[in-house]
Parts: C-alpha cells; structure tokens; sequence
C-alpha cells in the first residue's frame, strides 16, 4: 500500500474534508481515499445518462407534489389546427 502526504493543504480545505467524512461516516483519510478512487475510476460502457444524473444528484432527494383530481375526462389531442 502506498502512502502519500499532501503538503500546503488550504485549514478551509481541511476543515470541509473533515465535515464531508463526518457526514459519510469515515475517516479523513478513508474520505480522501474514497474521493481519488472515484476521481480516477473511468465510467462503465453501460453507464447511462439516468444512471450518471441519480450518481450526481441522486443524494438531494425527490420532490412529492400535490396533483389535483382531474376534474374533466381526458382527451386525444387536435393536431388539424
């Protein structure tokens, strides 16, 4: 296992990579670990444009919405106008 020292790292830097590893559970060296491998790792073929849109914005949550009850049957549309 290699071991690397990152050297003139910015205290604000430090600071958000100690709260970012927090939030995931993990140590700041298993977070800094974990953000190279992902930096590095080349996207699968198969990835899709949904699957890289729910991996980057996926942890933000959905929104539920209130849709009212239609209240008249629905129709086909008129394409003749």
């Amino acid at each position: 296992m290699a071991a690397v020292s990152i050297r003139g790292l910015d205290e604000d830097v430090k600071r958000r990579l100690r709260v970012r590893a927090a939030r995931h559970g993990r140590s700041m060296e298993s977070e800094i670990r974990a953000i190279l491998t992902e930096a590095v790792n080349e996207p699968s073929e198969s990835e899709g444009l949904m699957t890289a849109i729910l991996d980057r914005f996926g942890a933000a949550g959905g929104v539920d919405l209130d849709l009212p009850v239609r209240s008249t049957p629905a129709r086909a549309a008129d394409f003749g106008s």
